[in-house]
């Protein structure tokens, strides 16, 4: 379980989390929908401990964040862009990364065979193509058999066999109980991955449900005329 209690955000004068109130459900999958600078990147990096909140508690599986970071053992997280030392063959970064968790009690590889990147083992980063960049920031994300998942944008710019292979194993972990939390605009993956949504807005929760649930509260015969409906009324 992951509870977040009046969690506020700001960047200079911008504020960008206003006050989130949130319990995500253990084993389940939750997607984080909203439009652009509605605050879901904000959101997870705060999960993470890559942003300071200015105010409220977070809390995972009753672990308090106060900036301890061993919590994040138990944490893969996918960026929407992976940024790797680009010189660094792709053998060399999982090496690296595999050295950094050096007491990983076993490895999960089982993307790097999927997506065949055994292949490209060789190849240094800055040669690599936007969609094998992705494949490896998939790979390191799936790697220490993590408990809980936060993929941004997983599929963007992977070819439709490559995101295919990738939403399967999404389903395959979170049926072994993972809780898998998720972002992304394409609402084909919302519609085929979702059990939870939240809809995030201009820094508030406007939504947390069902797809079913959405759809029935916005009076909308689709899911997205039921998200372009919640954006319209502004959380209303």
């Amino acid at each position: 379980m992951i509870t977040i209690t009046n969690l506020k955000k700001s960047f200079d004068k911008l504020e960008v989390l206003k006050g989130i109130n949130i319990s995500i459900k253990k084993g389940k999958i939750t997607y984080i929908v909203g439009p652009n600078a509605s605050g879901k990147t904000t959101m997870i990096k705060s999960l993470l401990g890559l942003v300071r909140i200015d105010e409220g508690k977070i809390l995972i599986d009753d672990f308090k964040l106060n900036g301890d970071w061993h919590y994040r053992e138990n944490i893969g997280y996918m960026p929407q862009i992976a940024n790797f030392p680009e010189n660094l063959k792709v053998e060399e970064i999982l090496k690296m990364v595999k050295d950094l968790r050096s007491n990983a009690p076993k490895y999960d590889e089982d993307l790097i065979n999927k997506f065949n990147l055994k292949t490209e083992f060789n190849k240094r980063l800055k040669n690599l193509s936007g969609g094998t960049r992705q494949k490896v920031n998939a790979c390191i994300a799936f790697l220490f058999d993590p408990d809980i998942l936060i993929l941004d944008e997983p599929t963007a710019g992977l070819d439709p066999l490559s995101s295919s292979i990738l939403k399967d194993k999404i389903l395959e972990e979170n049926e072994k109980g993972k809780t898998i939390i998720f972002t992304s605009h394409l609402l084909t993956e919302l519609e085929r991955l979702a059990q939870d949504v939240i809809f995030l807005l201009d820094g508030r929760i406007c939504f947390h449900g069902t797809i079913t649930d959405l759809i029935s509260e916005t009076k909308q015969a689709d899911l997205e005329r039921a998200i372009a409906s919640m954006i319209t009324n502004k959380c209303a």
